[in-house]
């Protein structure tokens, strides 16, 4: 056994990911809104700053995280409060210009759906897939747009998230224009976005106006989300295609983006690149639950969270930075601090895997 698998199969990683699950109530819970704050130390949030309305999203993500693992009989009322704050503070909708954040949105809620049981949750996903559906068009011979005003603008964000939302709601509904909508908009991505030879995922096409491909936006989350893709198609329909493009990817992305030998992951920054890396956990975890073992993924997932925690993590403060290896400086933005959070969640979901 070597030194990361060693170290963490000594470490409870539920009990960790408790805590940065307190951590991030701590710092960026905010009473007046319900929802989180986008940077802690709050005293550096400006009046002007742009709303990350799909980092609320990811947050839903990992309240339904704590409470798939948990039962914590007090987590579907924090569930469902954060929600209605998030729908009341983005005016009163879960719709938004970006057709990728409703996706993210629409996936965080069917999750609480699936846990608790709610209609609410179903009725607001069923209404978002219906705005969502809005973004298929016929520049570049289909896919979904990134967002409602600029509709000739395609990327792997706005598609794979779409193709794992339909997916997801074929296999609880059975409805086949589902299934259609999943598969025409996975073949559309993998046809334009994805290198044949490797199983690569290119981010967009025409993002400049030119027709371009942004071949050296080389994303962590656009390989997590299309894997993720083939996996939900997997599971719907069992043909083998999509499991071997979604494993194609994974050992793609890991031998692409994660250091030969220490396994980690890069540092991505801030902003929005700095929620890319947890969202590539999150379905890395997924496939080594479908396929355990085929590949490195739990070495991976358990070399990058035993790094956080070794050295990467404030401890004294409960925060993290955009790299897994360093601790972080102030402030620390949601975003961040919840791909750490998708990290730690990650490596629990693993060690509870091994337990079953």
């Amino acid at each position: 056994m070597d030194i990361f698998a060693e170290a963490s199969a000594q470490a409870d990683w539920k009990a960790r990911a408790d805590w940065f699950q307190r951590c991030l109530q701590q710092h960026y819970y905010n009473e007046e809104t319900g929802i989180m704050n986008q940077w802690f130390p709050k005293a550096h949030i400006r009046p002007d700053d742009n709303f990350y309305y799909w980092w609320q999203a990811h947050v839903m993500d990992v309240l339904v995280d704590a409470y798939e693992r948990t039962g914590d009989p007090a987590a579907p009322l924090r569930i469902r409060e954060f929600s209605r704050c998030l729908r009341a503070y983005n005016g009163g909708t879960f719709s938004h210009n970006y057709y990728d954040d409703m996706e993210w949105t629409a996936l965080a809620l069917l999750r609480a759906y699936q846990a608790t049981g709610e209609e609410e949750y179903k009725n607001a996903v069923l209404e978002l897939w219906s705005d969502i559906q809005t973004a298929w068009n016929s520049h570049f011979g289909g896919g979904m747009a990134w967002k409602k005003d600029q509709l000739d603008y395609k990327n792997t964000p706005a598609n794979a998230p779409a193709a794992i939302l339909a997916a997801r709601l074929y296999g609880l509904f059975r409805d086949p224009e589902d299934l259609e909508w999943a598969v025409r908009i996975y073949e559309w991505n993998k046809a334009h976005l994805v290198d044949p030879g490797s199983g690569f995922v290119w981010d967009g096409i025409n993002r400049l106006g030119d027709g371009q491909i942004d071949y050296d936006w080389e994303f962590t989350y656009c390989q997590g989300v299309f894997l993720g893709a083939a996996l939900e198609l997997y599971r719907v329909i069992g043909e083998q295609q999509y499991a071997d493009d979604a494993l194609r990817t994974a050992d793609t992305s890991i031998r692409r983006l994660c250091h030969p030998v220490t396994f980690m992951l890069p540092d991505e920054g801030v902003d929005d690149t700095g929620l890319f890396k947890g969202i590539l956990i999150r379905y890395w975890v997924q496939l080594e639950k479908q396929f355990p073992g085929t590949l490195s993924i739990r070495k991976v997932i358990l070399a990058n969270a035993h790094a956080l925690w070794t050295k990467g993590l404030d401890h004294e403060l409960g925060l993290c930075g955009p790299s897994w290896e360093h601790k972080p400086l102030l402030p620390v933005q949601l975003s961040v601090q919840l791909s750490g959070l998708m990290l730690l969640e990650g490596a629990a979901a693993l060690e509870n895997q091994r337990n079953e």
